[in-house]
């Protein structure tokens, strides 16, 4: 029998909103990193037909210019789209037990709040109107939508 060669796949997209404000800071090195947490949330009917909701909590992880861009757009309640791959990393608590984290290390974030941060701090007109990467910021992940998914972000536009 030949050997079988799995492909190698680590791809995520997943929409949601932050639940609290990014966090970001630079590496020793001087090297920018935000991290932040999205809530997905995902509709479905349940045995009895009637529709439930269940949410999905997600970490995030952006580096260097894509931190950069999270830190003057982003706060708690913006809504994203996030594609990256899943990571995992282990390290030490306090009390000296290894813990275990998967989150998602992002390649690409499109916002879809129009007027920058959603909080209740105010940005200048320049914040809210700099696109710093149009990689970044740019409607390119469109084309991989649903047209339920699609109405569903317009709908949350309007």
């Amino acid at each position: 029998m030949a050997d079988l060669k799995m492909p190698e796949l680590n791809n995520v997209m997943i929409a949601g909103n932050l639940t609290k404000d990014p966090i970001f800071r630079e590496t020793s090195n001087n090297t920018p990193v935000v991290n932040f947490h999205i809530a997905a949330n995902r509709r479905y009917k349940d045995s009895s037909n009637q529709w439930q909701e269940d949410v999905c909590y997600v970490g995030v992880v952006a580096w260097n210019k894509l931190a950069e861009s999270c830190k003057n757009r982003l706060a708690k309640g913006s809504a994203v789209l996030v594609d990256g791959e899943l990571q995992s990393r282990t390290f030490k608590t306090d009390d000296d037990k290894n813990r275990t984290i998967v989150e998602i290390k992002a390649k690409r974030i499109q916002f879809l709040n129009k007027n920058g941060k959603t909080s209740s701090t105010e940005t200048s007109n320049e914040d809210q109107s700099k696109d710093t990467d149009t990689n970044i910021s740019d409607n390119s992940f469109d084309k991989f939508l649903s047209d339920e998914e699609s109405d569903l972000i317009n709908d949350d536009k309007n």
